[in-house]
């Protein structure tokens, strides 16, 4: 006997209004704290109030990384111990979350780019090296991109003693990650696409396509796409 599962509706918030524009204290301070600190100095401050989960911890750690980051649009959210390098090379929009213990590792000479309204569930981890996610892009708990891996040539020397191969990883607008997904280097998932729980995603991934498993596979559409041909 089948029995209809009981579930309820309930709207969605993250996205669905524009983000309030930051008191004017809020870019002052950041200001001052560029011009007077060096990034070092930057660095330890975000330190003493990263693992700070009251309003006023997360209140800092968004004017101390909007000191460090190459841009940081309005309203962002930190949680606790949220972590990263070379911040200097990040470009984040509006309204983005942070979720607790998430960690995004740059390069000196690299670009990361997280794009308006993105949502990042917590522990996630970005390789973040040549990095681009667009707007609206749902972030699972736990989720991580790779964005390089090493030649492993010459077989004699140790694997991690080898060059370093960094890959481009984009992920299209609306996209949505499963729970603890991986996104292999040189990755594209399309927009609107939907990568399952646990999945490895080691091929790029068609607009609209549902692809799960390891590695991923396309499963199906989404409801009310229609592909051309």
């Amino acid at each position: 006997m089948n029995k209809k599962k009981s579930f309820k509706k309930v709207p969605a918030w993250h996205g669905r209004k524009s983000a309030a524009p930051d008191p004017a204290f809020h870019h002052e301070f950041s200001q001052y704290l560029s011009e007077s600190m060096d990034r070092e100095a930057l660095v330890a401050l975000y330190g003493r109030f990263r693992a700070d989960c009251s309003q006023f911890g997360r209140l800092m750690c968004a004017i101390v990384f909007r000191a460090l980051a190459d841009r940081v649009g309005t309203g962002i959210r930190i949680e606790a111990g949220v972590g990263f390098s070379h911040p200097e090379t990040f470009d984040i929009g509006d309204g983005v979350f942070l979720g607790e213990q998430t960690f995004i590792q740059g390069r000196h000479d690299g670009r990361c780019k997280i794009g308006n309204y993105v949502w990042i569930g917590p522990q996630s981890y970005f390789d973040a090296r040549d990095l681009i996610i667009e707007d609206y892009v749902g972030w699972g708990p736990g989720a991580k991109v790779l964005g390089s891996s090493h030649t492993g040539m010459p077989i004699e020397e140790p694997l991690i003693a080898t060059e370093l191969e960094i890959r481009p990883v984009r992920i299209k607008k609306a996209a949505d990650i499963g729970v603890n997904a991986i996104i292999l280097p040189g990755v594209v998932v399309g927009e609107g696409s939907i990568i399952g729980a646990g999945a490895v995603v080691a091929e790029d991934v068609a607009p609209y396509a549902i692809v799960a498993g390891v590695p991923a596979r396309f499963l199906r559409w989404r409801d009310g796409y229609k592909p051309s041909r």
